[in-house]
């Protein structure tokens, strides 16, 4: 039989995801992660924005198309937030939630609404490799931050972190070229006062690049620089979670730092990495957002050179406590977000620039425009028309701007 495990949104969707894959395959099953012709899907959700959902239950009606015949299972965030908005639809037989994903092979043959209430355990999912170069090494679930906008830690529950030894064992098994530490708030890593520096040099004898997720403010510190540089193969990409350059802003996201605290965070990270990739989140049009405001965002943006935004338009999440807000006008967000986007554009040529004509230590991943293409260490996408195999290593020297990112040349 054939299954496909469909994913929308984040890192940590795509980890659980590759663990549900993992297990179908144990269980006999041919196991795809795109939508195509199958017997049975399992449609991992994402609530993060109104946009998200709405993708998440338009997944239902595009797998109508490959079989009309189909079981279809749907889990993760949308689904904990409103399991009527799926429940009802043709061959949907089964539906969990965020917090009950780790249940769902052994549900798999029942049918109904299954949304687990507890979250003070810690889900024990197989190891998967996420593709042939790379796997998610999931640490840490749930969120305690409760941001105004955020409807996150109501789904996935409380903060609560995987331990260590369990997690050396999936790197071990895995056995990958890079791992990728990740969580829903990986600077939130704490199992048994084990913090996330902590399980770094825990995981210091490993030869495998280790990269990071999405670190906050708070998780910057000596320590934990010192505890990447333990690393034998560190990348040097900090994702660090802004959201907004404006004081008023944060205050009113319940953000916990201003943005003084995150440019000598970014200071402290250059330090220690000169030449490292600093990449972030901004929301356009937080229902709190002026345009002083607005300005405020677009000078940190140049002060710190991203190499990277991910940007996208404030959505309103019934039930946070931004959902009673008067919201922005819809053309204003947009007109923001336009701005941003711009932005955004211009950090990655910078960025790509900068890292023209160094050495660089490269993966290639997969094929694409018949070159194979993949990140350096510090994320930058270089594309290579070189004979080289997915899964190795090579120093490569980027020659010029291409794409997303810059044609390379292997350095022998």
């Amino acid at each position: 039989m054939k299954a496909v495990v469909f994913t929308l949104g984040c890192k940590v969707n795509q980890c659980e995801s590759a663990s549900l894959a993992e297990g179908l395959k144990e269980a006999g099953f041919e196991v795809s992660d795109e939508l195509s012709p199958a017997d049975l899907y399992i449609i991992n959700t994402c609530a993060v924005t109104s946009e998200a959902e709405k993708k998440s239950r338009q997944a239902v009606a595009r797998v109508e198309k490959f079989n009309k015949n189909a079981k279809i299972i749907i889990t993760g965030c949308a689904s904990e937030r409103s399991p009527s908005a799926f429940s009802g639809k043709p061959n949907v037989y089964l539906v969990t939630g965020a917090k009950s994903k780790d249940r769902i092979l052994d549900l798999i043959d029942k049918s109904g609404i299954f949304i687990d209430e507890k979250d003070i355990y810690y889900e024990k999912f197989l190891p998967a490799r996420s593709s042939r170069t790379r796997s998610y090494i999931k640490v840490q679930d749930g969120c305690n931050n409760f941001c105004t906008y955020c409807i996150v830690p109501y789904l996935r529950g409380r903060s609560r972190s995987r331990d260590p030894e369990n997690i050396k064992r999936e790197i071990e098994t895995l056995n990958p070229v890079e791992a990728v530490i990740t969580g829903i708030d990986l600077s939130d890593y704490d199992f048994e006062g084990m913090g996330l520096a902590d399980l770094l040099f825990y995981l210091k004898d490993y030869d495998m690049r280790i990269r990071l997720g999405s670190l906050e403010v708070r998780a910057i510190n000596e320590k934990f620089l010192d505890a990447t540089k333990a690393l034998k193969d560190f990348a040097p990409h900090f994702h660090l979670s802004l959201q907004s350059g404006s004081n008023a802003v944060l205050k009113s996201m319940n953000r916990k730092y201003t943005r003084e605290e995150y440019l000598e965070k970014v200071r402290l990270i250059r330090k220690y990495y000169p030449d490292c990739a600093v990449t972030t989140d901004i929301i356009a049009g937080f229902s709190t957002e002026k345009e002083s405001d607005f300005e405020d965002t677009i000078s940190l943006i140049k002060e710190v050179g991203f190499a990277d935004i991910h940007c996208f338009a404030y959505s309103k999440r019934s039930g946070t406590v931004a959902a009673e807000w008067k919201e922005l006008p819809p053309e204003l967000k947009r007109e923001r977000l336009n701005r941003l986007l711009c932005f955004k554009k211009k950090c990655i040529s910078d960025f790509t620039e900068k890292n023209l004509g160094r050495v660089h230590e490269f993966i290639p991943e997969e094929e694409v425009y018949g070159m194979l293409t993949g990140y350096t260490a510090n994320y930058l996408r270089v594309y290579v028309k070189d004979k080289v195999t997915a899964g190795r290593k090579y120093k490569v020297v980027p020659t010029e701007k291409y794409n997303d990112g810059a044609i390379a040349e292997i350095k022998e």
